[in-house]
């Protein structure tokens, strides 16, 4: 069955939203063309719904997303999948600042590299990233895993509180109050369980993961200038 076709060009996104959301109600796979890096696409999509876009979105595509499927063919801008609840959204290449930014649940399978900050403020849910994380990733997440096979950029997982990031590769510096700790077999294997279906797994890879070293959960006066760092 062929899919239902929307051409974004120079259309308003309040229309396009519209004819979306009405072809993702019906659960008729969408596919979106000439989207010209336009930002808000496909935000608040329901659950069964199957979007693809053609091409690179921009500003936090697929944000709030309650259960769909999202496949992004180029790259994402900032805030890709921000807010999201549940569902899938994969990025062809590159995800910009702030990837899966306060999300609570689903999973973000970015390709590329990700930009600074992914998962920052996350409570939920899943970040896999086949590259490098940009600068700062994790920051004050509260929950949820972030994975990146390529490496990290600077700060590292800086104010981490309850989330845990897993990197296969270099790592430039750990933020504030961040510790790597030597994963357990059954944690290293509930990560594989996650790659697999992805096509990421049977590798072996040499695992860090960081946790918070929990020097910020409650404030101490004598520990003030680790506060100042963040």
């Amino acid at each position: 069955m062929s899919a239902h076709v929307i051409d974004v060009g120079s259309r308003s996104i309040r229309e396009v939203s519209a004819e979306l959301q009405q072809a993702a109600r019906t659960r008729e796979a969408v596919h979106v063309i000439n989207t010209l890096s336009r930002h808000n696409l496909g935000i608040g999509l329901p659950p069964g719904a199957e979007v693809s876009f053609e091409g690179s979105v921009g500003y936090y595509c697929g944000g709030l997303n309650t259960g769909a499927r999202i496949t992004i063919e180029g790259d994402a801008g900032w805030g890709v999948g921000e807010g999201m609840d549940a569902g899938h959204i994969t990025v062809g290449g590159y995800a910009g600042m702030s990837a899966g930014a306060a999300m609570r649940g689903g999973l973000i399978h970015i390709k590329g590299d990700a930009g600074p900050r992914a998962g920052v403020a996350m409570k939920g849910g899943t970040i896999v990233v086949e590259g490098k994380l940009g600068a700062q990733a994790g920051f004050m997440a509260h929950a949820g895993k972030i994975i990146a096979l390529g490496g990290a950029a600077t700060s590292c997982a800086d104010a981490l509180w309850q989330g845990e990031i897993w990197v296969a590769g270099d790592i430039e510096s750990l933020g504030v109050d961040a510790k790597v700790v030597e994963p357990t077999p059954a944690q290293v294997a509930e990560v594989e369980a996650i790659l697999a279906p992805l096509g990421l797994a049977g590798q072996s890879r040499n695992w860090r993961r960081i946790i918070a070293g929990q020097r910020l959960w409650y404030f101490e006066s004598r520990d003030a200038n680790a506060w100042l760092m963040i």
